[in-house]
């Protein structure tokens, strides 16, 4: 694609990261029936190309309105188009650099602004969203029926995370920031099952929020402040031999794998963004790498009857970490009927905190994505990621849990 960036901002260096993506993009086409604003909305400017042609207008010096910001706002980040793409864009990088420029020539009404801010404070703040989070369960009868499904009931007794120190082998976790108090019992599980495997997991107290969220919203100076903050607490812990960083978050391991790219520009952080990014392990790829030790515990337990779970993989996963088959995989070792919907590659509509934004399109994706898994008929849905699980939850009755709570359960049966 043709650009002549304005003077001032070829002058960047996220003018010339700009410039470059363009430049391989060759206006295809091919992302558009992947996108999934594209398929609900049917506006090319709702599509990766669409995007990307206004993000060019803004770099060559057009006018930003707020109709560019509302449909830069709208794309779900879910890279989908990155997978199609035949000439590699990428996109994710763009339209984070197109979002942040229009976030400087584009003001906010004053209710969107507050609307942003307090999620940006709450949701990255695992303490504040922990209370608010009381508060709505204590509210919750009271609550209309579409927002009481997005409540979670509090976990039971003894399921949270508590950094085990026993073993030789050691290998670091993310609590982030939302998923202690919706979930406390996923790292609970992952503890366990790398307990079975020889691996200590252990977590730095001064980590936090990866940063994905402020990026969402557009904070991404705060983003990348909590970036510097999480490679401080796990500094010592990489100094001394942890072997990796385990992410039982997709949308977390994309982050924290692309810390590298985020930091690549500042003096004090750089290099250590770079180990973390190449320390990071989603949880599958650990498991994976341990899958001999791993099928021996399997076989030491009772073959269970046959459960039926259905897959949903996060986007943050396969189109974002370019992971796949792994998971279904490692639970159909497990002894799991492990079934695959189709469309599985488009997005759920969770995507971050697109879905408390963007709710009318996120529950259309949601619902599309219910009618292919429940059409499978399943016992449970599993899932990667916990915005993907609480979202896909709050539309259905069938029990929605992360895959790695299941493999725990297979790995404790009999």
């Amino acid at each position: 694609m043709q650009t002549r960036l304005a003077a001032a901002i070829a002058a960047t260096a996220s003018g010339r990261e700009a410039e470059a993506i363009l430049r391989t993009c060759v206006h295809c086409g091919f992302c558009l029936p992947t996108c999934p604003t594209y398929q609900i909305l049917g506006d090319e400017l709702d599509s990766p190309r669409g995007r990307i042609y206004l993000i060019k207008q803004m770099l060559e010096g057009a006018a930003v309105t707020q109709k560019t910001l509302t449909h830069l706002d709208r794309c779900l980040t879910c890279r989908n188009c990155e997978t199609t793409c035949p000439s590699g864009v990428q996109y994710g990088r763009l339209i984070d650099i197109g979002r942040a420029m229009a976030e400087e020539k584009v003001s906010r009404s004053p209710l969107e602004r507050i609307k942003r801010a307090a999620l940006n404070g709450v949701l990255t703040n695992g303490t504040r969203f922990d209370a608010m989070l009381a508060l709505g369960r204590i509210a919750k009868p009271l609550l209309p029926q579409t927002l009481a499904r997005k409540i979670p009931d509090q976990p039971e007794a003894g399921s949270h995370f508590a950094g085990r120190n026993t073993l030789r082998r050691k290998m670091l976790a993310l609590q982030g920031c939302v998923q202690p108090s919706l979930a406390p019992q996923i790292n609970a599980a992952a503890a366990r099952v790398l307990e079975t495997l020889g691996i200590a997991l252990i977590s730095a107290d001064q980590a936090g929020c990866c940063g994905a969220v402020s990026f969402h919203l557009n904070y991404q100076d705060q983003g990348r402040a909590y970036m510097r903050r999480n490679i401080d607490a796990w500094w010592p812990y990489v100094e001394a031999e942890a072997e990796a960083i385990v992410m039982t978050a997709s949308g977390c391991g994309l982050t924290v794998k692309e810390y590298a790219h985020h930091l690549k520009d500042d003096p004090s952080h750089a290099a250590k963004a770079a180990r973390i990014s190449a320390l990071t392990r989603d949880i599958c790829e650990v498991v994976l790498s341990e899958q001999i030790r791993l099928l021996d515990c399997l076989r030491q337990r009772p073959s269970p009857h046959p459960v039926r779970v259905a897959w949903h993989s996060p986007c943050t996963l396969q189109h974002g970490q370019k992971i796949t088959g792994i998971v279904e995989a490692l639970l159909t070792a497990a002894g799991y009927d492990v079934l695959v919907p189709v469309e599985s590659n488009l997005c759920c509509g969770s995507a971050g905190t697109y879905s408390l934004l963007e709710p009318d399109i996120a529950g259309q994706l949601r619902d599309r994505k219910l009618v292919h898994l429940q059409g499978l008929r399943p016992d449970v849905i599993a899932t990667a990621n916990i915005g993907c699980l609480a979202h896909l939850q709050s539309g259905t009755d069938l029990p929605v849990h992360h895959w790695i709570e299941l493999l725990d359960a297979a790995l404790v049966s009999g």
